[in-house]
């Protein structure tokens, strides 16, 4: 698979360390660790963490031939804090370069998948960006990871992802925004991969992630639903969890195995991932 990660990449900031951060650049960095020729299409500021950034990226096996760097704006960070159950809450930095991320020439690449998120199109100079790629490129799947982090996510950015994808993944935490902003009220998982499905026409799949309770795909042209049960872990932190699910999840649909397999394999990476501290730890343990 030949992954178009196009997003945020920046520095998750912790009380006392930091870690190479951002979903795009997970996602492309659980691909790459799984053999997958992956690229990231972002931007980072011409400051030391922009250099420090590039330099992780490359030994992630992250392709950087579109990380750009830009001398007016300064590498994105994040401050993060844990619960008591592992659980992240965020302070993001607005105005940084991955908000402003040039348009990759991508044409003689022939991806296979373009993946994206709604908080790289928090601004509109991305999303022209994504337009234009849509527009001049051809691509087996469009991904779309909603990954919902208010108030940097808006209605306007979840119905551009939704609009686009072909593979959508939600998480159950993230129903309630989603389904209020589409639908302007609740639904349960499934009712909402109905909704989904007869609103946006180009989605195939949709994912909806349940932490402990599993998680199930729903495949929009057969009406049928497929249940992964969650794999058993002691949770560390659940930062890039659902990054890595993505990442296995597309590995295995296109090596062309069923869906069941595909959720499976991706449960048990994300388990694995939960029980780490770092979002992309070493995966020598799980192979």
């Amino acid at each position: 698979m030949k992954m178009l990660s196009f997003g945020e990449i920046l520095w998750d900031v912790y009380p006392s360390s930091k870690a190479i951060g951002g979903a795009s650049l997970n996602l492309a960095a659980h691909a790459a660790l799984l053999g997958n020729d992956a690229y990231l299409a972002t931007a980072i500021g011409d400051d030391e963490l922009g250099k420090e950034a590039l330099e992780v990226a490359r030994k992630l096996k992250i392709n950087d031939k579109f990380i750009f760097t830009l001398s007016d704006k300064e590498t994105g960070a994040v401050i993060v804090t844990l619960n008591e159950k592992g659980i992240p809450s965020y302070e993001i930095k607005d105005n940084v370069a991955y908000d402003f991320i040039k348009q990759p020439e991508i044409g003689r690449y022939c991806f296979d998948v373009l993946a994206f998120g709604s908080l790289a199109l928090r601004h509109n100079d991305n999303k022209e960006t994504l337009e234009a790629i849509l527009s001049a490129n051809s691509f087996s799947e469009i991904y779309t990871d909603l990954n919902i982090r208010l108030p940097h996510s808006t209605k306007k950015s979840v119905n551009f992802c939704l609009s686009n994808a072909t593979i959508v993944k939600v998480s159950d935490e993230e129903l309630p925004t989603v389904s209020g902003w589409i639908f302007s009220k609740e639904y349960s998982p499934e009712d909402f991969a109905i909704e989904i499905a007869k609103k946006y026409s180009k989605i195939k799949l949709i994912i909806i992630t349940m932490g402990e309770k599993g998680s199930f795909a729903f495949d929009t042209a057969k009406a049928e639903f497929y249940y992964c049960d969650a794999f058993a872990t002691k949770v560390v932190s659940t930062v890039g969890a659902g990054d890595s699910f993505g990442a296995a999840f597309l590995t295995k649909y296109f090596q062309g195995m069923d869906i069941n397999t595909c959720l499976n394999f991706a449960s048990k990476l994300s388990s694995y991932v939960c029980s780490k501290k770092d979002a992309v730890p070493d995966f020598i343990e799980f192979i």
